[in-house]
């Protein structure tokens, strides 16, 4: 019913969007000098450019959920329908793509308003510095734009219709601008106190901005690493060399939610969607299962030691139910306890099925709080009850067949860890770059021979401490640093430790339905998207391991974005235990490779483009170098 609901309303969106797609297509070409007389101050421009930017809670279900979250793997994804089986829904994109054009708008504006107020001599002493700010945070938007369509315009926004140019292109201008824009920020230039209210992310405090412009362009440049090498590593460097970048909790670009309110600033994972549950991704589970040597033991109270499993427990098998056609490492599995270790973060950002006393468990929805399920044979038989509570899984996206009707417990929410109510209340603050990223920045800039201001080693693990730091479980990370354990991909923590992993570990398990004991040699998965499978554990692979449990759940763009350039980490196939139409590469011959035709690329243009561009469209497809599909890489991503 909640796709059916969804769907619906979305087309009643595209049906207004076609009606109106006469006019120059939504926002990208309006005149920003048009504006009324009470919206002439640039930092209006600015604050209505960030804040729009968090996304209401209609567009963040569908594009922050239901794309990036998909695509960087960092939940499981809710619709089970759509982006993880290659698929796509044109409403979806239409409502992005209409409200990024605002906000670029807005960012725009503010420029040119506040050039206009220069020539006119109506300026004030703060007016070029905002001109900056506006630059810098158009180069955030059109990096967040390009990076899930692919080419866009680089020149719009000036009262007509667009050019649209390649990601190359776009890419060189962004670089460009950070690099141009951070130079001209004034920062000896004083505010008005009232100023700091129109900037929700910094307060105009110009070191700050500085900082994140530099950031930004290492971010950026390091997106260029597989395709233009020269180019990624002389931007990187010089934005390094500057030595004035995001490196402290203080100068994380962040900003606060609102509770309790339908609006852009609301939370992105909002508390009230009584039908999204939010479970653990199995990419993230295979990755903190195991990882660090810290024990659950030490992470919980003592109410929970009955439930921890030792660390070579596999589980309950259960063939018939769980889908085991997919490379997921616990496919085939129910994890019937609590993991004997697990990096402290998990129990940070998810709740432990059942554990209903914990404030931040999200009893919101009729199914999450439920703990008893069935599993059936296939003539509808019951064969056995699961119970949930004290329990850790995660379910694999992808088409599961017929054993998605024989398994009522992996289908239903309070069967998986879900994300705690700290992230959905909207009493926190959504994070655009922290610390942490700048430091996995640098240690993979180390790694690749670059010149920057730290070693790698060191650079890894502050980018770790960061995120502890974050997470509030700096107390485990000595123990955590020198961990040579691998998780469920064989990857470790300790910088040093190397090692590649054996191609199998013994682990017990029991059947599931009689409840005979044995053992099985578990294989850990072959990642053929980085060094052709044959590296589970270099430093590398650790480095974007750390970056990619650091990011979440804030930026999953950044996970996804990681993963299409560099293969890395390890994302499981989707489960293919019945054909998916929009992934025809994938079959039951193939499953244990992986391919990035197996992964959707990017977000197809929604249809209101061509009806109201064409020559827009044509120029967008034409630059992207393939068919508008979501499985057609971007320039900088895996080909």
């Amino acid at each position: 019913m909640k796709t059916i609901l969804k769907k619906s309303s979305l087309m009643v969106a595209a049906a207004l969007l076609a009606a109106s797609s006469c006019k120059k297509f939504d926002d990208l070409n309006n005149n920003p000098l048009q504006a009324n007389g009470d919206q002439v101050q640039t930092e209006y421009f600015i604050n209505n450019s960030i804040i729009g930017a968090q996304q209401d809670p209609g567009l963040s279900e569908r594009v922050f959920i239901l794309y990036w979250i998909v695509g960087g793997h960092g939940l499981q994804d809710e619709d089970g329908e759509t982006f993880s089986r290659g698929s796509y829904d044109d409403g979806w994109t239409s409502e992005y793509y209409r409200q990024a054009s605002q906000w670029l708008n807005n960012a725009n504006s503010a420029i040119e308003i506040g050039n206009d107020q220069i020539t006119k001599g109506t300026s004030k002493v703060y007016t070029k510095n905002l001109i900056q700010v506006a630059r810098i945070w158009r180069a955030y938007l059109m990096s967040e734009f390009s990076d899930s369509f692919g080419p866009m315009p680089t020149d719009g926004f000036q009262g007509k219709n667009p050019d649209f140019k390649d990601v190359k292109t776009v890419y060189y201008f962004l670089l460009d601008e950070l690099k141009d824009a951070s130079a001209k920020l004034d920062v000896s230039v004083t505010n008005p106190s009232t100023l700091a209210n129109e900037d929700p992310a910094f307060g105009y405090d110009y070191t700050k901005w500085r900082k994140y412009a530099n950031a930004m362009r290492m971010r950026l440049a390091m997106r260029l690493s597989e395709v233009d090498a020269a180019k990624a590593k002389s931007e990187f460097e010089a934005a390094a060399a500057t030595n004035d970048f995001i490196t402290d909790a203080t100068q994380t670009f962040s900003v606060k939610e609102a509770p309790n309110s339908y609006n852009p600033l609301s939370s992105v994972f909002r508390k009230e969607s009584s039908w999204m549950g939010l479970p653990i991704s199995a990419t993230y589970n295979n990755l903190v299962f195991g990882l660090g040597s810290v024990k659950s033991a030490d992470q919980l109270d003592a109410s929970f030691d009955s439930a921890i499993k030792p660390a070579d427990w596999m589980g309950q098998r259960f063939t018939d139910q769980f889908a085991t056609k997919t490379n997921d490492p616990a496919a085939g599995y129910w994890f019937n306890g609590l993991p004997n270790t697990i990096d402290p973060r998990a129990y940070k950002i998810f709740s432990i099925p059942g554990n209903l006393t914990d404030p931040n468990y999200p009893a919101i929805g009729g199914t999450f709080t439920a703990t008893q399920r069935d599993l059936k044979d296939a003539s509808g038989k019951v064969v056995k009850t699961l119970n949930s509570t004290n329990t850790w899984n995660a379910k694999a996206d992808g088409n599961w067949g017929a054993k998605a009707s024989m398994n009522e417990a992996i289908t239903t929410n309070g069967f998986k860890p879900l994300l705690n109510l700290v992230y959905r209340n909207g009493n926190n603050k959504r994070v655009f770059f922290g610390p942490w990223e700048t430091y996995f920045l640098l240690a993979e800039a180390a790694v690749r021979g670059w010149t920057v201001p730290v070693d790698a080693k060191t650079a890894y693990e502050t980018g770790i401490a960061k995120s502890f730091e974050y997470f509030g479980t700096t107390a485990n990370l000595t123990t955590y640093l020198a961990s040579t354990d691998y998780n469920r991909v064989g990857t470790s923590v300790k910088w040093e430790h190397t090692t590649e992993p054996a191609a199998s570990h013994t682990m017990n398990y029991e059947d599931g339905l009689t409840g005979a004991a044995g053992t099985v040699a578990i294989s850990y998965p072959k990642n053929d998207l980085y060094k052709s499978g044959t590296v589970r554990n270099d430093q590398l692979t650790k480095i974007i391991t750390q970056k990619y449990l650091a990011q979440l759940p804030w930026l999953p763009l950044e996970t996804w974005n990681d993963h299409r350039r560099l293969g890395l980490p390890f994302f499981e196939n989707p489960a293919v235990e019945d054909i998916m139409p929009d992934l025809p590469a994938l079959t039951s011959g193939n499953y244990m490779t992986s391919s990035v035709k197996f992964f959707p690329q990017r977000m197809k243009y929604p249809s209101s483009l061509s009806n109201s561009n064409i020559t827009g469209y044509n120029q967008a497809v034409s630059a992207l170098g393939g068919a508008d599909l979501v499985l057609t890489p971007l320039w900088w991503a895996q080909h």
